[in-house]
């Protein structure tokens, strides 16, 4: 098989680690093989990909979007090295608010799977670094969520100290709040 699939603390989120095929001529792999993925038990309808580049310090996160509009998510990084993370919003769940962390590397070239229910972002630990990923739901601006980055109930051990956000992500609610306002999963 072309991919390891390594279940992480939080089960439902799964590292992949694709088989590099490398000589002095470069290398090949491949990304995603709806088969493989499904025999993994990443299910789903993928149906777009998405591409972002930012500069060193820029955490971008943590986003997510409302039911109906749900995504899940396979992220990688292309060029540079990144932090990626995932929350756990999903109310019933015994992982309710934890978090999982993964470096996200040009040179280790893993994957993250991120299923439906989570809130996503990451920090650029590079000069810059381009993400990409795919998503099985469509991006409904009127169903846009987050969740404060440093939000101390999750305690998220960002690998920078001053990162550079968004004025929109240094404004999302809380998980505190996010439960007040019923936006969870």
């Amino acid at each position: 098989m072309p991919f390891e699939f390594k279940k992480l603390e939080i089960p439902d989120v799964v590292l992949i680690k694709p088989k590099i095929f490398e000589d002095e001529r470069g290398f090949f792999m491949e990304t995603y093989k709806k088969e493989d993925f499904e025999k993994a038990g990443i299910t789903g309808n993928f149906i777009q990909d998405n591409h972002s580049k930012s500069k060193y310090g820029v955490l971008r996160g943590l986003h997510f979007q409302r039911k109906p509009y749900a995504q899940a998510k396979i992220v990688r990084c292309i060029k540079g090295i990144i932090y990626d993370v995932a929350v756990d919003l999903r109310k019933k769940s015994s992982y309710f608010g934890k978090y999982i962390g993964a470096i996200l590397s040009e040179f280790n070239k893993h994957l993250l799977y991120i299923p439906r229910g989570f809130a996503h972002g990451f920090v650029v630990l590079s000069n810059e670094a381009e993400v990409v990923y795919k998503v099985d739901n469509i991006y409904a601006p009127d169903y846009e969520s987050g969740l404060i980055w440093n939000d101390m109930d999750i305690n998220i051990q960002w690998p920078i100290d001053e990162p550079v956000i968004s004025e929109k992500d240094g404004k999302w609610p809380t998980l505190k709040e996010l439960k007040e306002r019923e936006e969870l999963f």
